[in-house]
């Protein structure tokens, strides 16, 4: 096999993998993962449902998948958190982002929401590899500020819950709040509003104003 033909495989495989998440996101996010179906997913993806367990095994996989996917996304927006930036403009775009994915793919926050309303069967693990050793880790990035005198003394994890349950309540409950803002749907200035509102709030806690 060619090195063209072997990279147009690839590329292949990476549509089809991508096509399988995005209809997985959408469909276990209204289903629920116990009433979704491969099936469902499949042809949401458009394609046979036998490519679909090709490249994921059993429906358990792919679900671990699309949770991991949605992990690394919430994670990797705070990648630039370091002791030499600014809080303020860390804080800032960190929370621009949480709200923008919670526009731009509620059905992740759904997914997640639902997960760990079940008791986390699926994500117990990954929660505590991964989210505990990255608090911990931004912990000591906010000590550093703290010492530096940048910003007021917080308590890191409870901050981080708050930013999270504030941002992921507009996809979570995005038609309660329609509703009762008498709203067909939140549109992008809503959101917008919303991040507005959430770093006065952080601001205001953390001393930054």
């Amino acid at each position: 096999m060619n090195t063209m033909t072997t990279r147009r495989k690839s590329r292949i495989r990476q549509r089809n993998e991508d096509a399988i998440l995005k209809a997985a996101e959408i469909v276990f996010a209204r289903r629920g993962f116990g009433a979704a179906t491969t099936a469902e997913i499949a042809k949401r993806a458009g394609i046979p449902k036998a490519n679909l367990h090709y490249y994921f095994n059993t429906k358990e996989d792919l679900y671990t998948q699309v949770l991991e996917n949605i992990l690394g996304t919430w994670l990797t927006a705070a990648d630039d958190f370091n002791e030499e930036q600014d809080p303020k403009s860390a804080l800032e775009n960190y929370i621009r982002t949480k709200i923008e994915l919670s526009r731009t793919r509620p059905e992740a926050s759904k997914i997640f929401a639902k997960e760990i309303i079940s008791g986390a069967p699926f994500l117990k693990d990954h929660l505590r590899g991964d989210i505990n050793p990255w608090l911990e880790e931004k912990g000591r990035i906010f000590q550093s500020w703290i010492a530096q005198g940048k910003m007021a003394q917080v308590n890191v994890p409870h901050l981080f819950f708050l930013i999270w349950s504030m941002t992921q309540t507009y996809a979570d409950f995005s038609t309660q709040i329609s509703i009762v803002l008498d709203k067909e749907k939140l549109e992008k200035k809503d959101f917008e509003t919303a991040g507005d509102m959430i770093l006065s709030m952080v601001f205001t806690l953390c001393n930054l104003n």
